[in-house]
């Protein structure tokens, strides 16, 4: 896998987000053949690394070009480079990831490891480029290499729901599976599961699009469709590997589906992702996929539905009471309990340590659905998302929704921040 090349040797000083991002305007300096594309190229990931964003998006545009960072799930605006060294950026990135330089005109994506500067790693970055009127932009995925920090309750699962989670957890087979849109945590929490279930007495393997965390002592496998390893394919390979516990990373077909759920069948706990809005939406789901609604009640053990929501920064978070309108319009979203309760919310009124947004990092909120008896009854007779969702509350399930408001409550987030990924 290639490697960034350049060996500039950095000061031993701690590095900040400004070196960076001055690192950025330093390396604009001068005419279009003096500029070092290498260095520019570097800073422009350092400075995205320093901000904590997950992706950086360079899009060309008429006279120059826009590079916006996506930190804690919303797009910025934060650099404008000159539009002559459009082609330059991106072939050093196609270098990188060892992409064709010569094709302008189809759609390539890669990867490479690259050096932070000042913090003494390596990290992943995964690289999407597509024609454009303007020419080929580039959106550059970070993927974090360490898992060193993740768990569930550090990923916002309350108590009642972390409950759910590690009884699905003890079963010795069947399917967990995590739902939601893009970017919405589902992949991390089955990271989390997994090191829960790491032990030395099992074996896990896990066959994955993109590899984003490197879990000692499980078999991970990356997904590459040139050579034919699709999500089914490497599925059907490891289950001749003698796994205890698989994680498939996506299950986007009928193909798919249908070999997790018979290998849920033969005695394997499966772990998967797919996309729906919530969790009640899964089984239905998977009845469109063509799996038979006996197969889906014997293996599916709980069903997770999430979203990530902005945390309020810390440092400049402030309380503030709701005023008479604003409960006024809650009144449509927010159970009534709710509304009877405390009305002191926090708000971050911005500062410096988290850019002026009044936000630092991401947090989970979630509805975890298991299958009950009635949920069961509900499956065989192919019933709607709606019918099983009402069942599921009845039951005692919390929506996300409820869970993102009492996360407000708790002075997390705000009430507008959950409000606002709903909407989305």
């Amino acid at each position: 896998m290639p490697r960034n090349t350049d060996t500039t040797k950095e000061p031993e000083e701690k590095h900040t987000h400004a070196d960076s991002a001055e690192g950025v305007t330093k390396a604009l300096e001068g005419s279009a053949n003096q500029i070092s594309i290498i260095r520019l190229v570097d800073n422009l990931i350092s400075s995205a690394y320093e901000l904590r964003a997950s992706d950086v998006h360079i899009d060309p545009e008429d006279k120059e070009i826009r590079v916006r960072f996506r930190i804690d799930g919303v797009l910025h605006d934060n650099f404008i480079i000159p539009k002559e060294l459009h082609s330059e950026i991106i072939t050093r990135i196609k270098i990188l990831s060892a992409l064709r330089t010569d094709e302008h005109a189809a759609a390539q994506d890669g990867r490479f490891k690259i050096a932070i500067a000042g913090h003494n790693q390596f990290i992943d970055v995964r690289v999407s480029i597509a024609p454009t009127y303007y020419g080929e932009n580039c959106v550059m995925r970070l993927l974090a290499g360490a898992s060193e920090e993740l768990s569930l309750e550090s990923l916002g699962y309350s108590k009642f729901n972390l409950e759910k989670v590690n009884r699905a957890m003890k079963k010795p087979y069947g399917l967990i599976l995590a739902t939601g849109p893009t970017g919405s945590g589902k992949t991390t929490s089955l990271y989390a599961i997994l090191k829960k279930l790491n032990t030395k007495d099992v074996s896990i393997i896990t066959v994955e699009d993109p590899i984003e965390y490197s879990i000692q002592g499980i078999d991970q496998i990356q997904v590459n469709p040139h050579t034919g390893l699709t999500f089914a394919q490497g599925l059907r390979f490891i289950l001749r590997q003698d796994p205890n516990i698989i994680m498939v990373g996506e299950i986007r077909d009928n193909e798919t589906a249908s070999i997790a759920v018979n290998a849920a069948m033969t005695g394997h706990l499966v772990l998967s992702t797919l996309h729906t809005n919530d969790a009640a939406t899964t089984l239905p789901r998977l009845l469109d996929m063509g799996v038979e609604p006996f197969l889906i009640t014997s293996t599916v053990n709980v069903a997770i539905g999430q979203r990530l929501v902005r945390t309020l920064c810390p440092d400049c978070k402030v309380e503030r009471e709701l005023s008479e309108g604003q409960l006024e319009s809650l009144k449509g979203f927010a159970p009534a309990e709710f509304l009877k309760g405390s009305q002191n919310f926090s708000v971050g009124i911005g500062c410096k340590k988290c850019d002026m947004s009044g936000f630092k990092g991401r947090i989970g909120i979630h509805e975890v659905l298991e299958i009950t008896d009635e949920i069961r009854e509900l499956i065989m007779k192919r019933a709607n998302s709606k019918e099983v969702r009402d069942v599921a509350i009845k039951n005692g399930m919390i929506t996300m929704l409820q869970d993102g408001l009492e996360k407000a409550r708790a002075g997390l987030t705000t009430i507008e921040e959950v409000l606002r990924v709903f909407h989305e």
